[in-house]
């Protein structure tokens, strides 16, 4: 639905014009062009990224190799391709705050460069990406924007993740690929000035680098404060780094002052640093078309026009001159001048555009009658223009792509409109997203120009055809036969094996699966009217506005044999897994436990009581219940929590009943090799003989990676079941540990068993079924 005034009014909030003018010019005291590297939304410099625009007049971009699908979701449970999707509209709104262009290595939800799971090594991660195609993406970035200086934001040293390593390993090899004419990829070759390396370290909660950080050769300072509003640099940053909301970013600094950013020169291709980043670059066009009177005359008028703030009207007439300037060095510029000069006169004549707009006072508006529409469909739509009396007038309209059809009050998809890309190569502040943008038209004293501008809100093309199945993921036990109840659209049908059969249709269809129905995973295409649907996943949240993700319509269904013993389950949740729909997808009894049941009397009816991930942060009143539930285990009930990460109320001492400390850096205490071998250490364990007898088999197939955040030490009661470890590491014990409690039990699961019920992995439903058995 198009935005409220209420959201329009708050948006405006966070917007002032003087301050906005003031971030515009900033960008036309230099030239140049600093750009970030990292390996997931959020690895952005935020701070640092900040001073060097706002204060120091470098433009800024990030390159960033996946959309960070494997990651931790503190909002919901998007995972997967979905989360990427929610991630890079995250990482969209991060760039608004700082001004910066964005660009992804990774091109589509199967792009083989994506998040796969925390890894410890570069190599690994090239070679599941694929080497050479890391280096082609991200050499076709570095043609396309032309940054004088890269910098990645982490090392390439043992104790780092992979993924950052595989990335700062590709920067060292793109810095000589990319001004290699016989190098394949897109674009003309450019030749990178400068490469830098982070001279601090990266060691904390997640990683802990073996190697001390390079020397530093140079700083960028964190002093200072932003001269409009009063913000530190890592103020800004972090006013960018709380849209990486899924990742609970965003910290409250109280307007401390960063002692800056330590930087290592490890390449130069124009001699060392005397003190500062920019030193051998050039700093006007003047240094770089000596000849061109022209170019003297941009630099001039470049810096009247950021001299004129804060008088609107003299900037306006200032930035007017320059972009005549301007026009008259491109048409001026020599051929051998070319290739340092035009891309340059590019990003400034985009600059030099959006300073003459929000100089003019000039406001356009256009919206939307609605946030999606399919092919063929006409919407409703709305412009409005306000021009204040002055120098510049003003037209407007829409502009959208060719076969479709636009007026000042409507929008008429084409018949084979393309589908909303939610994984769109590049984004910069202030241009369009999506296919639909507004058209302005100024008309200065000197010139005209035209911008392209965003709509309200972008327009989500869906697919023509759409149905949906629900659950899109389902599993059938052989143990425990039963139809499988379904919801499909209305019209929808599915493709069945012969055998198979539907019972009723729509909103109350049950599948019936023979017994004889084979073990594995089953794909079962949805159809309306004999042609192919898409499924279509719609997230919104207040920080990104309204996204969505398309996928062919399809039930993914697992047939395995799960024993299940008696038991009365209680599962408490904290938002970040499926565990309790999952038990009773198995035929399993389980109650989801609201903050009402969470008493000694919820638990008194309970066999076992399962506390999923993260719950003890999310859910208060089970932190303080947890006294209780040492009382109930010891009386005889099965306690089983699930992963968690030392900081999520977690106290070694007081939250298990007997002491069970979580390891940190997670980097040391987990196992992100999803076929690394497991050895039982107990194999007559209960645990690991009933009711399903835990075999090779079960650890085979799975997804992502074994576990994380295992227990690091642990009071002698606990008896570790498992042994497993990463090529080349010592072995780890804490993924699953289990003690004898009085009569009952406390099971603590590192491994990532709810990740695997999700990917339909028999042996993650079969070990959970015994983690929920009766103490015994």
């Amino acid at each position: 639905m198009p935005m409220t005034d209420a959201a329009r009014i708050a948006a405006q909030r966070t917007a002032p014009a003087g301050l906005m003018l003031w971030r515009a010019l900033q960008p036309l005291r230099g030239l140049a062009r600093f750009m970030n590297t990292g390996a997931h939304p959020d690895d952005e410099t935020s701070g640092m990224l900040a001073a060097l625009a706002l204060r120091d007049g470098l433009s800024i971009a990030y390159a960033c190799s996946t959309r960070g699908e494997g990651g931790q979701n503190d909002l919901g449970r998007e995972a997967g391709a979905d989360l990427g999707t929610l991630r890079t509209a995250e990482m969209e709104r991060a760039c608004d705050v700082l001004g910066l262009s964005m660009y992804w290595l990774s091109t589509g939800p199967d792009d083989p460069i994506t998040d796969f799971g925390f890894s410890k090594s570069g190599v690994e991660t090239l070679g599941k990406w694929g080497h050479a195609r890391t280096l082609r993406r991200l050499v076709e970035i570095i043609r396309a924007d032309r940054p004088d200086i890269i910098c990645p934001t982490f090392l390439d040293i043992p104790g780092q993740h992979g993924h950052h390593r595989a990335m700062t390993q590709a920067a060292h090899e793109a810095m000589a690929a990319a001004a290699d004419p016989g190098f394949e990829a897109e674009g003309d070759p450019w030749t990178v000035s400068k490469l830098y390396l982070p001279a601090w370290s990266g060691a904390g909660d997640a990683y802990d680098d073996d190697l001390p950080p390079p020397p530093e050769t140079v700083r960028v300072s964190g002093a200072g404060r932003e001269a409009i509003s009063g913000w530190t640099w890592e103020e800004i940053g972090q006013q960018a780094r709380v849209f990486h909301a899924t990742q609970g970013m965003g910290r409250w600094l109280g307007g401390a002052e960063s002692a800056g950013w330590p930087l290592h020169l490890a390449q130069s291709r124009v001699g060392d640093d005397h003190g500062a980043l920019t030193d051998n670059l050039p700093a006007r066009f003047a240094d770089l078309a000596p000849g061109l009177p022209a170019a003297a005359a941009l630099d001039a008028a470049l810096a009247r026009t950021v001299a004129a703030y804060p008088e609107s009207v003299a900037v306006l007439q200032a930035a007017d001159a320059a972009l005549a300037a301007l026009r008259e060095a491109r048409a001026l510029c020599p051929p051998a001048l070319a290739d340092a000069l035009l891309h340059r006169l590019a990003r400034k004549e985009r600059e030099l555009a959006r300073v003459i707009l929000l100089a003019s006072g000039i406001r356009a508006e256009g919206r939307l009658a609605a946030d999606h529409a399919r092919p063929g469909e006409t919407l409703a739509a709305t412009l409005a223009l306000h021009v204040p009396q002055g120098p510049v007038a003003a037209r407007l309209g829409w502009q959208v792509p060719p076969g479709w059809a636009a007026t000042d009050n409507a929008i008429t998809l084409a018949a084979d409109a393309a589908e909303a890309d939610p994984y769109p190569t590049s984004y910069h502040p202030g241009q369009p997203r999506g296919p639909v943008a507004l058209r302005l038209t100024l008309t200065t004293a000197a010139q005209e120009l035209v911008l392209a501008l965003p709509a309200e809100r972008p327009l989500l093309v869906l697919p023509r055809v759409e149905a949906r199945v629900e659950p899109a993921a389902h599993i059938f036990n052989r143990l425990s036969p039963r139809p499988l109840p379904l919801r499909l659209t209305e019209g929808a049908s599915l493709d069945l094996p012969e055998g198979w059969r539907m019972e009723g249709a729509g909103a109350s269809a049950l599948l019936h699966v023979p017994a004889s129905a084979a073990a594995g995973v089953t794909l079962l295409p949805l159809r309306v009217g004999g042609a192919a649907a898409r499924s279509v996943t719609r997230i919104e949240y207040p920080h990104t506005g309204p996204l969505l993700r398309s996928v062919p319509a399809q039930l993914r269904l697992c047939v395995a044999d799960v024993a299940l013993a008696p038991a009365r389950i209680g599962y408490v949740g904290g938002g970040n897994d499926r565990v309790d729909h999952w038990l009773r997808a198995i035929g399993a009894d389980v109650t989801s436990l609201e903050d009402g049941a969470l008493t000694p009397a919820g638990l008194a009816g309970l066999d076992t009581l399962v506390i999923g991930i993260f719950a003890l942060k999310t859910r208060p009143r089970l932190a303080a219940l947890m006294p209780q539930v040492h009382d109930w285990v010891r009386a005889g009930g099965n306690l089983v929590t699930l992963y968690h990460r030392p900081w999520d109320n977690w106290s070694p001492e007081t939250t298990p009943p007997a002491r069970l400390e979580i390891g940190k850096p997670s980097l040391r205490w987990r196992v992100t090799d999803e076929d690394a071998t497991v050895r039982h250490l107990l194999p007559d364990h209960p645990l690991l003989t009933g009711p399903n007898r835990i075999g090779p088999e079960d650890w085979q197939g799975w997804v992502k990676e074994r576990g994380l955040y295992f227990a690091k030490s642990w009071d002698g009661a606990y008896q570790p079941l498992l042994e497993m470890a990463d090529p080349d590491e010592a072995p780890h014990r804490g993924a699953l540990l289990s003690a004898q409690i009085g009569a009952g039990r406390h099971t603590h699961c590192a491994l990532i068993v709810h990740l695997q019920m999700e990917a339909l992995v028999p042996g993650g439903f079969r070990l959970m079924a015994n983690l929920c058995a009766p103490a015994r």
